[in-house]
C-alpha cells in the first residue's frame, strides 16, 4: 500500500505520546487522526474510513483490548496495539481479541513505522484477494447485477438500489449457493439494526428481480440457517 493514501486513527489517552505518534506518521507519509478514549474513536469512525488503528490497551472507560473485541465483532479496520504489559499471556489476550499486531511500551519509533507498514501492506493484499473473487455480472433471470459497479439492470434499464442492498446483494454473489447466516450478513454488511434488518432488505431486494417475491427463484432462504443465491 502506499503510505501516502493510508488513513491511521491513533487511540491513546496519553496526550503527549498521541501528539509525538500523530507528527512522527505524518512525516512519514501517512495521515492521523487522533482520539482519547474508545467513544471519541467511535465517533470519528462513524464519518472516517480508516485504514489501520493504532490503540492504547490501557485506557479509562472502554479499555483497548474491550474495544478491539468490538471491532473485530464488526470486522472492521486492523489494529495495532500499545500496551505496557508485556507477558505472552497479555499479547494471547490481544490476538485473541482480532489485533493484527502488537508492540511493547517503550517502543522504538522505526519499529513502529515497520510493523505499520507490514500490516497495511498485508491487509491491502487480503482486500485485494477479495476483489479478485467479486465477479463482473451475476445473471438473475432477465436481470443482470453487477457488484465492482453496484448496477442491477433489468429490460427496463437500470433498478436503483440502496448501499445497504448493493452490500448485501454483493456478499451473496460473491459466494453463490454458499448459505450465509443473518448474523454473517450483518457484520459484512455493516447493516445497522441486527439480524432482523437483513430480512427487510432481503425483502425489499427480492421485489426488484424476483418475478414472485413470495417464492423466489434466486435469492432463497434456507430455513433455521440464513439466506443464499443461486443465479443462472
Amino acid at each position: 500500500m502506499n503510505s501516502d493514501l493510508a488513513h491511521i486513527l491513533v487511540v491513546d489517552d496519553d496526550t503527549r505520546l498521541r501528539n509525538l505518534l500523530k507528527k512522527f506518521l505524518n512525516d512519514n507519509g501517512f495521515r492521523v487522526t487522533t482520539a482519547d478514549n474508545a467513544e471519541s474513536a467511535k465517533d470519528v469512525q462513524r464519518s472516517i474510513q480508516f485504514d489501520l488503528m493504532v490503540l492504547d490497551r490501557m485506557m479509562p472507560g472502554m479499555d483497548g483490548l474491550s474495544f478491539a473485541r468490538e471491532l473485530n465483532h464488526r470486522n472492521t479496520v486492523p489494529i495495532l496495539m500499545l500496551t505496557a504489559m508485556g507477558e505472552i499471556k497479555d499479547r494471547i489476550d490481544g490476538l485473541e481479541a482480532g489485533v493484527e499486531d502488537y508492540i511493547s511500551k517503550p517502543f522504538e519509533p522505526r519499529e513502529l513505522l515497520l510493523r505499520v507498514r507490514t500490516i497495511l501492506r498485508r491487509t491491502q493484499l487480503n482486500k485485494k484477494d477479495v476483489e479478485d473473487k467479486i465477479p463482473l455480472s451475476v445473471m438473475l433471470g432477465a436481470f443482470c447485477f453487477e457488484p465492482k459497479r453496484a448496477l442491477l439492470s433489468g429490460t427496463s434499464g437500470l433498478i436503483k438500489l440502496t448501499s445497504a442492498e448493493s452490500s448485501l446483494l454483493t456478499a451473496l454473489a460473491v459466494r453463490p449457493g454458499e448459505v450465509l447466516t443473518r448474523l454473517e450478513l450483518t457484520e459484512e454488511c455493516d447493516i445497522a439494526g441486527g439480524e432482523r434488518s437483513v430480512d427487510v432488505q432481503v425483502t425489499r431486494l427480492r421485489r426488484k428481480f424476483e418475478k414472485d417475491p413470495k417464492t423466489p427463484r434466486y435469492l432463497q432462504t434456507v430455513r433455521g440457517r440464513g439466506y443464499v443465491l443461486r443465479p443462472d
